[in-house]
């Protein structure tokens, strides 16, 4: 269990993988109620929760300035804490695409991509809940694997999805504005990834 005094550094990195949680559901939200006027509005709040991310972010950074000895190498703690906040802005960044795209429907497939990209936020913040007991888990592996599994199913809709874009149009500019977005729902789910890769990596070294 982790020490109290070591129990702001934890704390925070639930809570920013909260944030992605929160920022992945209003995503799905307008995806799945989609309309066009609302865009701007939408993204904006979105960005409001990009934003509180990133201020959690900073100020676990400033307190590790100031820590003498932190729970885990501080390098760890800077890379966790840099790649839980890419979650939030990777998926801010779909939701700008489909704005600054013009995108005036919703392809089936954005939908079904954006459901596993919320599977990988949740699987992220349950490792997270999970990470203060590192040393002594014996569920951890478990989440990693669910997150890597979340993120080869992301692969493999994105392939199908990119496959039927070209076999199925015949309307280049919806081809080009929908495989800019695919490719950034894509990478929602490569950044939870890349989390559960610093973890495995923080349980290697204390091994």
């Amino acid at each position: 269990m982790a020490k109290k005094q070591d129990s702001f550094y934890f704390d925070n990195f639930v809570a920013c993988a909260e944030d992605s949680c929160r920022a992945a559901q209003m995503l799905k939200a307008a995806l799945e109620n989609f309309k066009p006027d609302t865009l701007k509005d939408q993204l904006d709040s979105i960005h409001e929760v990009e934003h509180s991310a990133d201020a959690k972010k900073h100020e676990m950074l400033d307190h590790l300035a100031k820590e003498f000895l932190p729970p885990i190498e501080r390098e760890d703690i800077v890379s966790l804490s840099q790649n839980i906040d890419n979650m939030t802005d990777k998926v801010e960044d779909v939701m700008l695409r489909v704005y600054m795209n013009n995108v005036q429907d919703i392809e089936p497939n954005a939908l079904k991509m954006t459901d596993v990209v919320i599977e990988c936020c949740d699987a992220v913040r349950d490792l997270l809940v999970e990470f203060k007991n590192f040393k002594r888990s014996k569920t951890l592996k478990q989440l990693i694997i669910r997150i890597n599994d979340l993120e080869e199913e992301s692969d493999k809709l994105f392939i199908e999805s990119i496959r039927g874009l070209y076999t199925e149009s015949e309307n280049p500019i919806r081809i080009i504005a929908w495989r800019d977005i695919y490719i950034y729902l894509e990478r929602c789910a490569d950044a939870c990834e890349h989390v559960a890769d610093v973890v495995e990596s923080v349980i290697m070294k204390n091994s």
